[in-house]
């Protein structure tokens, strides 16, 4: 297992991409706490912190796909750059004016979060013109949703210590440097500077017109509430034993688990089609979220959670590989964006629904919207299964690769898209 991830990592600019922009997305993994606590240590109340921080999460939202199209029209570094430097800037902006004038912050909100850059989809889209070899590039992207886990973990912490050594209008400067650092490490990149998307045909749905991108940004719209659900229901379930701390442990199990399920998933080969091998991972994720209505005693509930995380990185490192499979031709960054845009705007409803099944049902309702949008995604999947079915074409992934393995390039890097 190790030997094979390490392969793929010693491939030339892989760790180089893929820790850049693990640290460029630090901004985006830590905007809620953070935001959090720079208002209420400027004395605003949690009502404002809650809008200022849907506020950034709704720009980013609308700005990745249309960030991503850009890219695939004009290049990685001519929007990347701009977009990460407009993006701390209004961190910074925030960070700086504070709440007053109140106006002036959610504008800086707005600024931040669309320009946030397109790193994530990015990344995918370089995958195949750096790795040239399609078991390397599924590791990759195995291990790219592995690594979000980890960034999700330990970006909360990195905001928890800096608040407590400096401020927290220190930490919102510190992250956001951070990424900028991030992504200006992947946009000097020999990758990213050559990389061209694929000509593509001039639509204003753009990648929206792939039926089975819809159908799979459907799917994980429903995953996404799930998995916000649950967020919110684990700290009602914390409440009815007393102690918050609970919460934390159930999410951190959830976390684990998904760790766990995104290496073994990403170590090996799989047989058949990804589309046929999405439906059994999101129907076993599904299944996973079942369990947790039986609510047990805090040990056996903390292993539930465990278990309900193990399929949450391998469906996701499935979806890429469909995502690629059915993006259509130039669109790969914007179609990647997508499915970003679809899971964050997903997990951003499940908490807005969970809130009053709570309220009404206690924790168990909460976990049982948390289960209803895992058995949604796959009535997506399942009723859209022709939409959705192996594309006539071959992949993208293997287009790119051969096309890269028959082209002329610099020793150690091929030129980037020529499919």
């Amino acid at each position: 297992m190790a030997a094979g991830y390490g392969e793929m990592l010693r491939t030339r600019y892989a760790a180089r991409l893929l820790t850049g922009t693990l640290v460029g997305r630090l901004p985006t993994a830590t905007a809620a706490l953070a935001i959090v606590l720079f208002v209420r240590a400027e004395g605003g109340s949690y009502t404002l912190a809650s809008a200022l921080s849907a506020t950034y999460g709704v720009a980013n939202a609308v700005g990745q796909p249309l960030l991503g199209r850009a890219v695939d029209l004009r290049g990685q570094p001519k929007v990347m750059l701009p977009a990460a430097l407009l993006s701390a800037l209004g961190m910074g902006l925030f960070a700086v004016v504070g709440l007053e004038p109140l106006p002036v912050g959610y504008a800086a909100m707005i600024l931040a979060g669309f320009f946030t850059p397109p790193l994530e989809g990015g990344l995918r889209a370089l995958w195949p013109s750096v790795l040239k070899d399609e078991g390397r590039i599924h590791a990759a992207y195995a291990l790219d949703a592995v690594a979000q886990e980890v960034m999700y973990a330990a970006g909360p912490l990195i905001v928890m210590l800096l608040v407590h050594e400096w401020s927290a209008a220190a930490a919102l400067l510190v992250i956001n440097v951070l990424g900028l650092l991030g992504a200006l490490a992947v946009v000097t990149s020999a990758p990213s500077r050559q990389w061209r998307s694929e000509p593509r045909e001039a639509h204003w749905l753009g990648a929206l017109r792939s039926r089975g991108l819809l159908v799979l940004l459907g799917a994980f719209f429903f995953v996404g509430s799930a998995l916000g659900a649950i967020n919110v229901a684990a700290v009602a379930y914390a409440d009815l034993h007393g102690s918050e701390m609970i919460s934390s442990w159930l999410l951190s199990a959830l976390s684990a688990g998904a760790l766990v399920g995104g290496v073994v998933y990403g170590a090996r080969q799989w047989a058949g089609t990804p589309e046929v091998r999405l439906r059994a991972i999101i129907g076993l994720l599904a299944l996973g979220y079942l369990p947790l209505l039986l609510m047990p005693g805090v040990i056996a509930m903390t292993v539930l959670a465990g278990v309900a995380g193990i399929f949450l990185a391998p469906a996701l490192a499935c979806a890429f590989v469909v995502v690629d499979r059915h993006a259509l031709r130039g669109t790969a960054t914007e179609a990647f964006s997508w499915l970003i845009t679809a899971f964050g705007v997903g997990a951003s409803i499940g908490v807005g629904v969970v809130g009053p099944a709570v309220e009404a049902g206690g924790a168990r309702a909460g976990f049982a919207v948390a289960a209803g949008g895992g058995v949604a995604a796959v009535l997506v999947l399942l009723a859209a299964r022709r939409a959705l079915s192996a594309p006539e074409a071959p992949s993208a992934v293997v287009a790119r690769s051969e096309n890269d393995r028959n082209a002329v390039v610099e020793p150690g890097f091929s030129a980037g898209h020529q499919a």
